[in-house]
């Protein structure tokens, strides 16, 4: 029984259900009728929350080109390209046998500085306003300073005595544990054992404190929450609930709109933009979609991608139940090669303040990662990480392209995938064309 019903109840309630448990994978569309308009004047936050994560990570440009001199070329700011992939595209048409009407791009959060993943938003974010917040009430800066004066020894010193912790499937862990660090602030990073040995191993080396756990991704939250509650001087990174790193990832649906007029790209009714981003927790694709809808309203449709043994936000959302259910709850194993998507308990809070604005989920498999992988490498030249192809598969799974449709594949991770790993998942999916 779960919250009262049978599985066969469920299935009759949710017919999704049944393909959903095979593992098959499946596309649910919200049908929501709000316009998004009307759900964000609705909402406690908008448009002003998002300029001013953006005002404050110019701010940070100074103090993030001097300590990271990949960023130097772009004044310390860290952005990735919007690249068109029409091999790709044409790839994925004759893979799916469905022909794909507009223009695919791809969003390159694998190739963001510092930690190579769409994670370098929020989680880069989340401990740049909690340094910012600690040196503005210890009266060692304000807002009109120059901030590269972050990297000097007196801000080193006094963030040592505090703490930064959270809990990760691997990414979310590596933005937060290589910024902290940077800035001289303890840290810990929970683990599952789900994440990669690499992403554990390349923490341990810039002195992060790595604490894995038998269980999933929710349990290692679970454990750095409490650990972070014990310490007066810790503090606690919440990917499932941070508002902070929400309105990180947001930022890059203002950039976006930048590099689509860059490209001369019209977005409006008559030109559609679809965006296709790969789910986890939420947290992430959350904060974008909102972003989003944000800056092109109706005009923009967003869906999320997850793996099909990992769908916790398909089934919170077409549910309703949100973070009440995990995938558990219907014999589900969230085993996938997939780690940075490999959540069981969607969050709460991007759920229910996205269900009227998200157009739909869609499931994909392993073997389809795979395979997006091997054919991204060949056609385009892109070099990921399984998480980071779910959103490949959207105009084929999707399929409500016109010729004046941008679809947009968010590419999250793999820039820095050790050689031999990324070797191993190459190998795996031309193996399977």
């Amino acid at each position: 029984m779960i919250d009262g019903k049978t599985l066969e109840q469920w299935q009759a309630e949710y017919p999704h259900l049944e393909l959903i448990r095979g593992y098959e994978p499946v596309l649910w569309e919200s049908g929501k009728a709000y316009g998004a308009d009307e759900v964000i004047r609705a909402l406690p936050f908008g448009k002003e929350d998002i300029l001013a994560a953006e005002a404050r990570l110019r701010r940070f440009a100074p103090y993030i080109a001097r300590v990271f001199p990949e960023t130097e070329s772009g004044g310390g700011i860290i952005e990735s390209p919007l690249t068109a992939a029409p091999d790709m595209q044409k790839a994925l048409e004759e893979m799916s046998r469905v022909p794909l009407e507009g223009a695919l791009f791809v969003k390159e959060d694998d190739k963001l500085a510092v930690s190579g993943s769409i994670k370098a938003r929020g989680g880069i974010y989340e401990v740049l306003k909690r340094a910012e917040d600690l040196a503005l009430s210890a009266g060692m800066i304000s807002e009109d300073d120059d901030y590269s004066v972050f990297a000097e020894d007196r801000f080193k010193e006094y963030f040592s005595q505090y703490s930064i912790v959270c809990g990760s499937t691997g990414n979310l862990g590596l933005s937060i544990g290589i910024m902290s660090a940077e800035l001289g602030f303890n840290v810990t990073i929970h683990m599952s054992d789900d994440a990669r040995a690499w992403k554990k191993d390349m923490l341990r080396s810039k002195g992060v404190n790595v604490v894995e756990h038998s269980d999933d991704y929710s349990k290692a939250v679970e454990q750095g929450r409490i650990e972070s509650e014990r310490d007066p001087k810790s503090y606690f990174v919440d990917d499932e609930n941070s508002k902070t790193l929400f309105f990180g990832y947001a930022v890059a649906a203002a950039r976006l709109e930048e590099q689509l007029a860059e490209q001369n790209i019209t977005v409006d009714v008559n030109h559609p933009l679809n965006v296709y981003l790969p789910c986890g927790v939420g947290g992430g694709p959350g904060g974008i979609a909102f972003g989003l809808k944000v800056i092109f309203g109706d005009d923009v449709h967003c869906y999320f991608a997850e793996p099909a043994h990992s769908p916790c936000m398909l089934i919170g959302m077409m549910t309703g139940y949100h973070d009440r259910l995990s995938v558990a709850d219907f014999g589900l194993d969230n085993k996938t090669a997939a780690d940075g998507l490999a959540v069981g308990r969607p969050s709460g809070f991007v759920g229910r303040l996205l269900e009227g604005l998200v157009a739909g989920v869609y499931t994909v498999s392993d073997d389809q990662l795979f395979r997006m992988l091997a054919l991204a490498r060949i056609t385009e030249g892109f070099k990921l990480e399984p998480s980071a192809l779910a959103g490949f598969m959207g105009p084929a799974v999707v399929r409500n392209g016109s010729r004046h449709t941008v679809h947009i594949a968010w590419s999250t991770g793999g820039e820095m995938m050790p050689e031999s790993v990324w070797r191993e998942y190459y190998e795996t999916g031309q193996a399977m064309l």
